[in-house]
């Protein structure tokens, strides 16, 4: 089947310059470039091909773009239950038999879901390579023919049990759950948790979650990354040997959501099977590639980004209140977070904590970092960031991220020249604006019977039946 050229970058990955302390300035910037290709064929799914022969494997990485902001109140937990039934096989793959067969090619298949995307990835030696695409173009296109009532109810019962596990068992689990529900309003995509509600979970119809697969698991809706000891052009041909007479699905359209800016601090405060009380405080935030989403992540590495930053050293080395201190932004499609969550040292309050960030916030917005403070911010990042391309599996990922939020898989420069352009009046400047006290959620967990530990002015949530949707509560 003819594809249609969507565009091939010629370069190669190099890195030509690290950065070195050379007093107030920078003696050198680093540039990275990665020979990538990408096309697309006649029913809309987009391939990124990199060939890097380091070592003789290869990664292939599909994102489905839908994760559970695609889902609808009531509805929730689709994106994450496909995530199993994925991995139950399809009509051409008996059940069991992907994790076999990649097993015996050195490799381990896995997947993920988040609020924007289910991905599906696996790293194998690579003479395995058509052997991937036949199970990855199998379970796109032939699911449903192996897909049974059984085997959804079968997998339903995993994600509970999983939910289970990660949030209603867990120590501090229900804190992401809690926090968007207030962050966001009713109705928001991501106001609920990307794992489901127990009882949207358990309502979930057969029909549902058909018709959630025919909707979304289309080739149209999907971004095939292949990275590693591959040929392009053979390369190329496998993929349309296997995906090219797959059908179009409908036009997935993009998500239209406004997110209204918070109008004014909410303190909420629940009591769990913990040990040492620790508090959250959340913002809203710049989204993923929009304007001050770099600055964002560089403002969190300044208040909590290792031993070195100003909230670790205030609170755990110098007052000693808090036994951690972490801070960090993540931008999605639609909406960032900022999140500031310290644990408290035995014998001190959430309110000691809280009295310390805030200082510290607006010192912030009133100082801005030291260039000595933002260089340390900024190699940092760029150590992780070169760091991540040395995997192949690393690097097909980030294909897809680009491609997903940039329209085009060439976004390695770009994503670093945007954290070197970061300025100190920009970190404060993006404090004054964005990390409003009045603008905020404050969650306090603390040990059950010492609510007296939360943040004052806090209001007792009750955690009976947390599980559920808001709906059913």
């Amino acid at each position: 089947m003819t594809s249609n050229v969507l565009s091939t970058m010629n370069y190669r990955l190099t890195i030509l310059g690290l950065f070195v302390f050379a007093g107030p300035a920078l003696a050198q910037t680093p540039r990275v470039a990665i020979d990538a290709q990408a096309f697309e064929l006649a029913n809309g799914l987009r391939v990124i091909v990199h060939r890097d022969t380091t070592i003789p494997v290869v990664t292939t990485n599909i994102w489905y773009h839908a994760g559970s902001a695609r889902e609808r109140p009531g509805r929730t937990g689709f994106a994450h239950l496909f995530e199993h039934i994925m991995f139950e096989g399809s009509r051409n793959v008996p059940e069991g038999r992907i994790d076999e067969w990649f097993e015996e090619a050195g490799g381990s298949p896995n997947g993920s879901t988040s609020r924007d995307r289910t991905n599906y990835f696996q790293t194998f030696s690579r003479n395995a390579l058509d052997m991937a695409l036949f199970i990855e173009a199998d379970r796109m296109g032939f699911l449903l023919d192996a897909m049974s009532r059984a085997s959804v109810d079968g997998q339903r019962d995993v994600v509970k049990n999983e939910r289970r596990q990660s949030y209603d068992n867990r120590p501090y689990g229900l804190a992401s759950q809690i926090l968007s529900e207030h962050l966001y309003p009713e109705g928001h995509p991501y106001r609920w948790p990307v794992v489901g509600y127990m009882d949207d979970l358990t309502r979930a119809e057969y029909d549902d979650v058909v018709d959630f697969f025919r909707r979304y698991y289309a080739p149209n809706n999907a971004t095939l990354a292949i990275a590693g000891d591959v040929d392009p052009a053979e390369t190329r041909r496998l993929v349309e040997k296997w995906f090219g007479a797959l059908p179009r699905g409908e036009p997935v359209p993009e998500l239209a959501v406004e997110t209204p800016p918070l109008s004014g601090e909410t303190r909420i405060a629940l009591e769990d099977r913990v040990q040492l009380p620790r508090l959250y405080l959340t913002w809203r935030s710049p989204a993923a590639w929009s304007e001050d989403d770099a600055v964002a992540a560089a403002a969190a590495r300044v208040l909590g980004g290792g031993k070195n930053s100003r909230l670790f050293r205030r609170l755990v080395y110098e007052l000693q209140i808090a036994d951690d201190v972490r801070v960090s932004h993540g931008g999605e499609k639609l909406a960032g977070e900022f999140d500031v969550v310290a644990t408290a040292r035995a014998g001190h309050t959430l309110d000691e904590l809280l009295r310390v960030i805030d200082e510290e916030v607006a010192r912030l917005a009133a100082e801005p970092p030291t260039d000595h403070e933002l260089m340390r911010v900024v190699n940092q990042y760029e150590v992780g960031f070169l760091e991540s391309l040395e995997s192949v599996g690393a690097k097909a990922d980030r294909l897809n991220y680009y491609m997903f939020h940039l329209g085009q898989p060439n976004g390695f420069q770009r994503d670093l020249e945007r954290v070197q352009a970061v300025t100190p009046e920009a970190v404060a400047s993006f404090a004054r604006q964005w990390l409003r006290p009045d603008r905020r959620v404050v969650l306090s967990i603390v040990p059950r019977g010492q609510s007296t530990l939360a943040a004052s002015r806090s209001r007792i949530l009750d955690a009976k039946n947390m599980a559920d949707s808001p709906g059913a509560r």
